[in-house]
């Protein structure tokens, strides 16, 4: 799933007239793209060496507010540059806009030119360079769901969202009759997508009325990441062309399913056997995968704002609209934060049904991949499997319920602290608590409603 082209094949493709725009784009906190469009010509003359971004970038919240209190940029520091050095083996077309390839960056610190330890790729590459260190190649892939509107995001700006209406009626998980009405759309994506280098499996309809899930091949970890931002970049970028809106916010309605973002994990050897496979275990799953699903275990709850990052994530982990809310595994379980797929066979993985599609897919991917080799590390013991409904499981391992306290976690993690550094930590838990005061010191449609007439 890597890009597509070559510089060569650009050089050739631009000369041809076939493009003339290239994006050049990191990732925020936020796990959006964030960077400049290049006139082709000048980026093939030596526009890919590197171009420069303000590095207020890795501070600003989702309203692209400048928030204080950071150590990596600041008023006082003058908001300087990170170096945007372009990762070549990203660099893809991108068919759904005309004349325009693509290409992911890495954020460098502007004077040593070494990869800013809070940008979310390099958080990630870190992680996957440890694996490599144990002899170990992570492999992964994040599902992805999403609503779908008929309201462009032009007509919820000017009227509100009152008028938000889902693009379906119903709830239409594997529903072929509605999905086909949906096919402008879906159709785009898929072969988008596929035409960009990203391997697209499937799309289908989801549990609620409007839902969709759109699935790429499994694949390894920062190409993974790089596919999720991508996608949901071109899922709005193509519901925009088509008059449509769509949102990735975990729960975007109290009475409406939240959306996920599973993240599916395994091992594999360099020579491409599977360290999670062992056909001699009654489940088909190695000591190295018990280990490293004992650890994701353990550091559950203190992993869990990089799967939960906002205030809004946690309104989906809810009863019956099967969103997790214990930390727990099981086999083929939908009611268990950590299902095992492929029972028995080389497929053998985990699932982390934790995370929402809200997540910033490095920071989780990173996180997941942290406490499974903490666990094969420290050869930690598998905890027995749970059976039945988690929901109404007493006395086993909660998910947080707030991002406060989800942060608090974070914050207190010497895990965490060893895995990623003190500065990683500390960047990811101020945004967090900021995201709290902001959402704290708002007056939202559920006071009015609530105390408008009665309080």
């Amino acid at each position: 799933m890597p890009g597509n082209l070559t510089l060569d094949a650009l050089r050739e493709a631009v000369d041809a007239g076939e493009i003339d725009t290239v994006v050049v784009a990191a990732i925020d906190m936020q796990g959006r793209l964030m960077g400049k469009r290049f006139h082709a010509a000048h980026f093939v003359d030596g526009g890919w060496r590197e171009t420069h971004c303000c590095n207020y970038l890795l501070t600003v919240d989702m309203e692209m507010y400048t928030v204080p209190g950071y150590a990596t940029a600041s008023w006082e520091k003058g908001y300087g540059d990170y170096i945007v050095k372009p990762d070549m083996e990203t660099l893809r077309r991108v068919p759904w806009l005309e004349g325009t390839a693509l290409v992911l960056c890495d954020l460098l610190d502007h004077h040593t030119h070494e990869e800013v330890p809070q940008s979310p790729r390099a958080i990630l590459k870190r992680q996957v360079a440890r694996a490599r260190e144990m002899g170990f190649e992570p492999k992964m892939a994040t599902e992805l769901e999403f609503y779908v509107f008929e309201n462009s995001y032009e007509a919820l700006r000017d009227q509100g969202i009152a008028g938000l209406r889902p693009i379906s009626a119903y709830n239409e998980d594997y529903h072929i009759f509605q999905t086909t009405k949906e096919e402008p759309l879906m159709r785009a994506l898929r072969n988008g997508l596929y035409g960009a280098g990203i391997i697209v499996e499937n799309t289908k309809g989801e549990a609620d009325s409007g839902q969709a899930e759109i699935n790429v091949r499994y694949t390894d970890a920062l190409t993974m990441g790089d596919a999720h931002v991508i996608m949901k970049n071109a899922t709005k970028e193509i519901a925009h062309k088509v008059g449509k809106s769509v949102t990735f916010m975990a729960k975007y309605a109290t009475d409406k399913a939240g959306s996920s973002s599973h993240v599916h994990q395994s091992l594999w050897t360099p020579e491409g056997v599977p360290a999670f496979h062992d056909p001699d275990d009654p489940h088909g799953m190695s000591a190295m995968m018990k280990h490293y699903l004992a650890g994701q275990l353990a550091h559950a709850r203190e992993l869990t704002l990089f799967l939960a990052p906002y205030v809004n994530s946690y309104k989906r982990f809810c009863v019956g609209l099967f969103a997790p809310t214990k930390a727990v595994w099981s086999r083929d379980n939908r009611t268990a934060g950590f299902r095992i797929c492929g029972e028995n066979t080389k497929a053998v993985r985990v699932e982390c049904r934790i995370g929402g599609s809200d997540l910033n897919p490095y920071l989780a991917c990173a996180a997941l991949l942290a406490a499974g080799l903490d666990g094969i590390e420290r050869k930690m013991e598998l905890e027995p499997e749970l059976r039945g409904d988690m929901y109404h499981a007493e006395g086993v391992r909660e998910i947080p319920k707030t991002l406060r306290e989800a942060a608090d976690l974070a914050a207190g993690s010497d895990w965490l602290r060893g895995a990623f550094g003190d500065d990683v930590v500390d960047h990811y838990v101020h945004a967090a608590r900021w995201e709290v005061a902001e959402s704290e010191r708002a007056v939202t449609d559920w006071d009015l409603r609530r105390g408008l007439e009665r309080a």
